[in-house]
């Protein structure tokens, strides 16, 4: 519990942390990577590069010293890292490193304004925040051990494959022991490491787990990414790799799951973001009020039509109230622009609001430009954000929503 003169010192950092707080960030991050070289095997390098990584982390900080006081609103930011931080196999040992590296960033961007008094304050306040991450991590790594998981990794083998589109592939994983593999609930994910010849430290990436709990495999499904995109090491890897190839794969982790309701469900989904919306959609039974919106730039990148287009047929019953949707972004045809606007190309309220009822519940993923679109469709449609659900390609970052 923190006194309140540390409480008051950190509120009263919070203008400055609003201001400086990215250039805290990537000087924490560059002075902990040059120092702990070993860290470059659990952090994802592509996230690193483009900087979200250092925005994410930002944001916590600037979020943690608003609420200081009350960290109860951040609970659910806290949550969400923490299952990355469980599929990543950060460990109580890391904090305070982290802590360390943390503090002497906020003295060398802030220089003499991060008074001795500043520094002992956010000290005290950032072993509060490391305490409470070790708990509910200590507690995710207990409930996967409880489910036939694992802490950190494990060794897998990629037993099949099948081409979902012209650039997805679906790998079919098993534990190389032969052990069974933990349940898990739709849209959460598994890390995927390897090790790339030419790269000088293990590469990791999160990847949905794509097809219904079964407990004997894992199913992932990737997008083959361009030569020269740094984001696609991994995934091009797992494409090019043959069957038998071992790879480590951590337990199930993750917040963005279904929710059984009896109100409506819309999906929306772009591009490879339809992986985690068709794995919920597959496990819904015994209802009828489901709508799939399912973007891709073409029809020979449409993954997972003929699985949707079945599920959908199944759920439709004698109502005819499920529909499928599909909007490819290059298509001449007048029927399919209209569900783009007219100046982003992302779905419009005006498209939305056919779709929605006051209580449905909409799941979103793909793209950031492609969500920040949605969700402020959606938000012209009155639709609240207790009733909007989305994940995130990497770091916790947030939408530009009004």
């Amino acid at each position: 519990m923190l006194d309140q003169h540390t409480i008051n010192v950190i509120k009263s950092t919070v203008p400055v942390l609003e201001v400086h707080g990215v250039a805290i960030t990537k000087t924490f991050y560059h002075n902990l990577f040059k120092d702990n070289r070993s860290l470059l095997n659990i952090f994802n390098h592509t996230n690193q590069t483009k900087g979200r990584q250092q925005g994410a982390l930002a944001n916590t900080v600037y979020a943690a010293a608003q609420h200081i006081d009350n960290l109860e609103p951040i609970v659910p930011v806290v949550v969400q890292i923490a299952h990355k931080h469980v599929s990543l196999g950060v460990l109580p040992e890391h904090y305070p490193i982290v802590g360390q590296y943390l503090l002497a960033a906020i003295k060398e961007v802030l220089g003499d304004a991060a008074t001795d008094e500043i520094i002992e304050a956010w000290g005290k306040a950032y072993g509060v925040i490391a305490d409470i991450f070790i708990s509910v991590e200590e507690d995710l790594y207990k409930a996967a051990e409880q489910n036939n998981g694992w802490r950190a990794f494990k060794q897998f083998k990629i037993t099949r494959t099948v081409k979902e589109s012209d650039d997805v592939t679906s790998f079919y994983l098993q534990p190389i022991d032969d052990s069974k593999v933990p349940a898990y609930k739709p849209g959460q994910y598994v890390s995927i490491r390897v090790t790339i010849p030419g790269e000088d430290y293990l590469l990791n990436r999160q990847y949905t787990l794509s097809q219904a709990s079964n407990g004997q495999e894992f199913r992932i499904s990737v997008k083959r990414e361009s030569a020269h995109n740094p984001k696609g090491k991994v995934s091009n890897f797992l494409h090019d790799a043959a069957l038998g190839t071992t790879i480590d794969v951590s337990a199930p982790a993750g917040v963005f799951t279904y929710e059984p309701t009896s109100a409506p469900v819309l999906f929306i989904s772009g591009g490879i973001g339809v992986t985690p919306l068709n794995a919920m959609l597959q496990t819904i039974e015994n209802k009828e009020n489901v709508t799939f919106l399912q973007c891709a730039r073409n029809e020979h990148v449409l993954a997972f039509h003929e699985d949707i287009q079945n599920k959908m047929n199944a759920l439709n019953g004698p109502t005819g109230l499920s529909k499928l949707f599909r909007v490819f972004k290059k298509d001449s045809n007048a029927h399919h622009k209209v569900l783009y606007s007219d100046n982003k190309e992302y779905i419009n309220a005006n498209v939305l609001r056919p779709l929605l009822t006051q209580d449905t519940q909409v799941y979103i993923c793909g793209p950031t430009p492609f969500m920040e679109a949605a969700v402020n469709s959606l938000h012209e449609c009155n639709i609240a954000d207790s009733q909007i659900h989305y994940e995130f390609f990497g770091p916790a970052l947030q939408l530009n929503t009004k």
